[in-house]
C-alpha cells in the first residue's frame, strides 16, 4: 500500500512541476494520459479552457486501425498520427507537449513521435 502511495505522490510532483513550465499561452498544449490498456491525447487551449482536438485508442472511429496493430506502442504511435491529422483539420501546427507527469519513454514517446510524423511541431 505504501509503495502505491509513493508512486502516486511522485507522479503528482512530476505533474505539478511540468504544469508550472506552461506559463505561456500562445500555443495549445498536447496533454497525454496513459492507463494500463489505453492511451489518450487531447489538444487543449488554455486561454479558452476548452479541448480543441482529441484522440484515443478507445475511440470508435479508429477501431479498425487499432485492430491491425499488435503492441501498445504501435497503438500509441497510431493515436499520435490521428491526433496530428485532426489538428491539421483545425489548423493547429505548433503545440506544447505536456506529458502529464508520465516519464517520456515507451508509449508516451511513441505518441509524441506519431504526432511529429503527422506534422505537428513541438
Amino acid at each position: 500500500m505504501k509503495e502505491q502511495y509513493l508512486k502516486k505522490l511522485r507522479r503528482s510532483r512530476r505533474k505539478m512541476r511540468s504544469k508550472s513550465e506552461f506559463v505561456h499561452f500562445e500555443r495549445p498544449r498536447l496533454v497525454v494520459y496513459r492507463s494500463l490498456k489505453h492511451i489518450y491525447g487531447q489538444i487543449v487551449d488554455d486561454n479558452k479552457g476548452e479541448v480543441l482536438v482529441s484522440a484515443s485508442s478507445v475511440d470508435n472511429s479508429i477501431q479498425p486501425e487499432m485492430k491491425s496493430t499488435k503492441s501498445k506502442i504501435d497503438k500509441s504511435n497510431q493515436v499520435g498520427k490521428i491526433l496530428a491529422e485532426r489538428a491539421k483539420e483545425n489548423k493547429i501546427k505548433k503545440i506544447v507537449f505536456d506529458r502529464n507527469g508520465f516519464l517520456y519513454h515507451g508509449r508516451v514517446k511513441a505518441l509524441a513521435d506519431g504526432a511529429r510524423e503527422g506534422g505537428l511541431e513541438f
